[in-house]
């Protein structure tokens, strides 16, 4: 008798067509409004006030930047940046370290520390605002960068994703480096580090992208214009300036900026970590 045989070749080429088709419809959906914001800040009040959409500037101008840049943008943008890359590196050494410790160290308490760690994760910011508003005035860090850069730091949810890597770095590696003579932080920084990288890539994102959008922590810790961050400055423009929507359209497109650089830095770690974080689950 002849085996009988099935043709998959069809079937696997149409899931592919289907699978490019549905990324392309995604891609489109999620980049549109990315889109919207940038050819919006090249409008005039004419197109960008119309009763249909223009889907592309027809007199394309700067005004809307020129006028932005009236108020001191660059002194809002470099305070958020500076703002959200601090938080980023501080967090991620911070979460790394702590991940290390209660991923491959045995101490006393391990367990409900990580589990303190656990439910700090389902406490909401407004919850402990005031005691933290109380804290900075104590330490004299009210209306100051970094007492929303503080906060910060210690993100539990950072802390539980490096445990969760670092869970996954063998035993004998550790071993072999302390029998090399390497101390906690050489065996830190020589061996875990590099092998946690991926994980650190992600939380990188993590952080930078909730500081950045951190709308609120920056509303109660920063009271003078002189320290707004530019997402708050556009909001305020937003108040006073309901209308002038290619204002707030260019200072939207100049917060994009940051974001989409540090995506496309940290893209490769971050691919890296979620598919690591797949495997692992």
């Amino acid at each position: 008798m002849k085996a009988k045989t099935t043709d998959l070749s069809g079937t696997s080429t149409g899931y592919k067509v289907f699978s490019a088709v549905v990324l392309v419809l995604l891609a489109i959906f999620f980049l549109f409004p990315l889109y919207w914001i940038v050819t919006g800040s090249f409008k005039n009040k004419i197109e960008i006030n119309a009763n249909y959409p223009i889907w592309f500037p027809q007199d394309p101008t700067v005004d809307n930047y020129a006028r932005l840049f009236e108020h001191p943008a660059f002194h809002w943008l470099f305070n958020i940046v500076f703002i959200s890359a601090m938080a980023m590196i501080l967090t991620c050494l911070t979460a790394a370290l702590a991940g290390y410790a209660l991923g491959k160290k045995r101490f006393y308490g391990r367990g409900v520390l990580f589990t303190i760690i656990i439910c700090a994760m389902a406490l909401p910011k407004q919850v402990i605002v005031i005691p933290l508003l109380q804290e900075m005035t104590f330490f004299h860090m009210n209306n100051n960068l970094w007492a929303v850069i503080l906060p910060t730091v210690g993100w539990p949810f950072g802390v539980f994703l490096m445990k969760q890597f670092s869970e996954t770095i063998p035993n004998e590696i550790l071993e072999a480096a302390r029998v090399d003579g390497a101390g906690e932080l050489r065996t830190f920084f020589s061996v875990v580090f590099p092998m946690i990288k991926p994980g650190i890539g992600a939380l990188a994102i993590f952080t930078f992208v909730n500081t950045w959008n951190d709308y609120f922590l920056q509303l109660v810790m920063l009271t003078s214009d002189t320290n707004w961050t530019l997402p708050l400055a556009i909001a305020n423009l937003q108040g006073e300036m309901s209308n002038d929507f290619g204002l707030i359209m260019a200072g939207a497109a100049l917060a994009a900026i940051p974001i989409v650089v540090v995506f496309i830095a940290f893209q490769k770690y971050f691919t890296q970590g979620i598919a690591m974080g797949a495997v692992k689950g």
